[in-house]
Formats: structure tokens, sequence, C-alpha cells
């Protein structure tokens, strides 16, 4: 998976903190858990345990977005077969399919081609009827590979407000809270669209406590968050977003225009929503193969977030704590975390979560047994074209620079010097971040 893994399998140590984060990505490919997860027989389809009777369903179709939602189609395709008439999805990773039409799109900042694909999800979700049954393909990254801004706010304004709203330090639920407020098919929106047709969302999530209102901002799930909520977002954080943008939200607040539809509306009466894979599902397989190496495994947690760098010194700390105490567990041992950190932008650099993180952890490292490893799942570790880094004592010898790099938010240039980057394209799959920290005896 990581194409220059030869470069960095060079101590046992490293080569256990590679394969355990291939298992744990391969874990959450569309490919395994689809397979895991759905199936058909005869006129039952059976998803994740519970079953749908398509007796009286005329069509079936596929519909959605996210970094994995080719993959996920096209692993559906055999599983579903002739019953499939089409799809529509919008991903930044296409993957051959049959019958589902693959739209690209642009992520994390949404673009013209993510709007012109989300137009033809909604024009397929207008069209479906009571006697179809909506596959919707909700993952990781669908909040911006379906952006559909509403009418009085311009793709422009959408970009200006995305990119204010991802270096400001705010969580995913803030930033989809007003994501949501901007969009036609956000909070529970395609739901409302798609209504009288049974819908049946397929979900990878990558979102630190599985909120199904948040994973993709939610399109086919009840949203509680408020036009009033995304302004005090905006408050909180000091973001500066574009005229028409904060008119529209002031006008939703005042009482304007209509809320996202909420809990108890009835347009979910025919909807029903299954998370097939998480961040744990990730973090259970690569446990399971840093126990295959002779190293004890712990995680830590799934929901680990807050500032990367900030998080990296409390995960050294307990790699520390296992050589002066034993506490956790005794070396040789492999703590394992995920979730999602995050960066507050102050400075002009390159960088991501994934690799502030573990700059700061090369910082704190003073024991050549430990090696440090961070890699966001998809492949993407910020606006990068690197899924992460690998660090030890030897990555990052002049301190000087590696904090001043952190002070710039500039770390990416600091380890492409260093040979620690982890390269491997688009995954296939999104489900958070994962951290692994290998403590050799």
């Amino acid at each position: 998976m990581f194409d220059n893994r030869s470069a960095h399998a060079t101590t046992p140590a490293r080569t256990v903190a590679l394969d355990s984060l291939e298992a744990g990505i391969e874990a959450a490919h569309p490919r395994r858990v689809i397979r895991e997860s759905v199936s058909l027989d005869g006129d039952v389809l059976t998803i994740a345990g519970e079953s749908y009777d398509l007796t009286d369903i005329d069509e079936l179709v596929v519909l959605g977005g996210g970094n994995a939602a080719a993959h996920v189609a096209a692993a559906l395709e055999p599983i579903v077969g002739d019953r499939l008439v089409e799809g529509v999805v919008v991903t930044d990773d296409p993957t051959e399919t049959d019958r589902v039409t693959v739209h690209r799109g642009d992520h994390p900042v949404p673009s013209q081609r993510g709007v012109d694909g989300a137009t033809a999800v909604r024009e397929a979700a207008e069209a479906a009827s009571e006697s179809t049954l909506v596959l919707a393909v909700i993952t990781g990254g669908a909040s911006a590979l379906l952006p559909a801004p509403t009418a009085d706010i311009s793709l422009d304004d959408l970009q200006a407000t995305t990119n204010a709203l991802l270096e400001s330090g705010a969580t995913i639920h803030e930033i989809n809270a007003v994501r949501k407020h901007l969009s036609a098919l956000k909070g529970g929106q395609l739901g409302r669209i798609a209504a009288p047709a049974t819908v049946v969302s397929l979900i990878f999530s990558d979102v630190v406590g599985n909120d199904l209102s948040v994973i993709g901002s939610g399109p086919t799930v009840p949203d509680e968050s408020t036009y009033a909520d995304a302004l005090a977002v905006l408050s909180a954080y000091d973001v500066t977003v574009p005229d028409a943008v904060k008119t529209h939200l002031e006008r939703g607040a005042n009482g304007d225009l209509a809320e996202t539809p909420r809990a108890g509306d009835s347009i979910f009466e025919r909807v029903s929503n299954h998370i097939l894979a998480d961040n744990f599902t990730a973090l259970s397989a690569a446990s399971d193969v840093a126990e295959s190496h002779g190293f004890t495994p712990l995680i830590l947690s799934s929901s680990v977030r807050g500032e990367a760098r900030e998080a990296a010194k409390s995960h050294v700390a307990v790699a520390e704590e296992v050589f002066a105490t034993g506490n956790p567990l005794s070396a040789p041992a492999v703590l394992l975390a995920g979730g999602e950190c995050t960066v507050t932008v102050r400075g002009d650099g390159e960088g991501g979560p994934s690799q502030e993180f573990c700059v700061s952890a090369a910082l704190e490292l003073d024991d050549e047994r430990i090696t440090v490893a961070a890699v966001d799942s998809d492949g993407i570790d910020g606006a990068t074209d690197v899924a992460g880094a690998i660090v030890d004592t030897d990555t990052i010898t002049d301190h000087t620079a590696g904090a001043q790099a952190l002070r710039e938010n500039d770390v990416y240039p600091l380890l492409a010097e260093a040979g620690a980057h982890l390269h491997s394209g688009a995954t296939g799959t999104n489900v958070n971040d994962l951290r692994i920290v290998v403590v050799d005896a």
C-alpha cells in the first residue's frame, strides 16, 4: 500500500508499524466491508443484519458521495446484479463501475465538477418513486464532494467559507453545522428529496463518535443543528465569510428560511442508516497484526481529537510510561489510536494533522526504542500528496527547525527532507486517522 515502504521498513519496529497501518486501512476497504455486510437472497436484501423485502420494489438505484463512494458502488454491483437500474456517485477516487455513473469531485474544498456531480445526484433522487429503493452511499469526504450550494450562495462563496473553516481549528461537528445550512443536500435534505422512496444508507464513518448527522453532513439523517448554531461557530472561531454566506445564515436564523428536517419528520419513516465501517474497524485489524508480530497491542482510543501537535505529546508520554513502570502494559508493545485531530492554521506553510502529529512526536522522543507513525486512512493528509509519516529519534535532529516548522504550519518540507513521508495515494476508503506507537523491547 505504501509505495515507499521499502525505504521505511528498516527495523522490526518500523515493519510492525507499516504492517499494522496497512492492515487497518485494508480492513476498512469497501470491497471487504460490503462483501461481509451485504447479501441478496431471492427478494431479500440483507444489510448489516437487517432485511429488506424487494417484492414491491420496481427499481433499485445507488446515490451518494464521498472518498470511498465509487468503491462502495463497485462492490455493490455484483451483489445486487440486474436489480440495480442506475446510480450516481461523486468521489475524488474513481474506480470502474458497470451501471453506476461516477462523477469526479474535489476534497477537501468543493469544486465546480463536484457541484455538477451533486446536481446529478439530486436529479436522480427527485426521480425516485414509492417503488424505488435508494441505496445511499455516504462516506467520509461527502461534505465536500456533494456541495450543492443553495441558490443564493455561489461556488466561490462556498469555497472561501470552507477554506476559512478548515483553517480555523473548528471541529468537524462545528464545520458541518455551517455546511449543512449552505447546501441543498446535507442535513437530511437528500432524504427529503428522495421521499417517498425507501432509502437505506450504507455509511463509512470518518467522524469521532459516529454521529450520523455529521458523517458527510448527514444527507439522509435528521438534523438538530440550526442556522443560529452555524452563526455561533463563525463567531466562536472568528471566521470571516463572504457577505452572501453571512446574509444567508442570518436570514435563516431570523426564520426567513426553512430549517433542515428534524427528527420526527415523516420523510424519515422510510429511511434507515447503517454504519458498515468506522475507525475501530481499522484499529481492530491493526491490533491483530501487531499481535501476530509478537507485540502486545493496546487500542488507546478511536476518539482522539484536539490539536494534532498536543495529542502527539500524550501518545509519546504513554510510550515512556511503558518503559518507566510497565503501565499500561509491558514492552514490546504497540499503542494504537484513531480519531480526528485538527490543526489551527496560523502560518502559511504546507502540512496536515498526521504530519504535525509526527513532527511533534519526533521532537518529544529521546528513546530509540520508540517509533511513531500517523496517517489519514484516505491516503491524503490535509491537502497534501502524502498519507502521513513515520518517525523515530533519528528523523528530526534539528529540534529548532522542527519547532519552527510547527509554528509556521510548514512541516511538509521538513518531513520530505528527512525522507519520513508515507505515500499511498487514494486508498479507496476513509475512516479517519490512524496513529501507532511501537515500543520495542
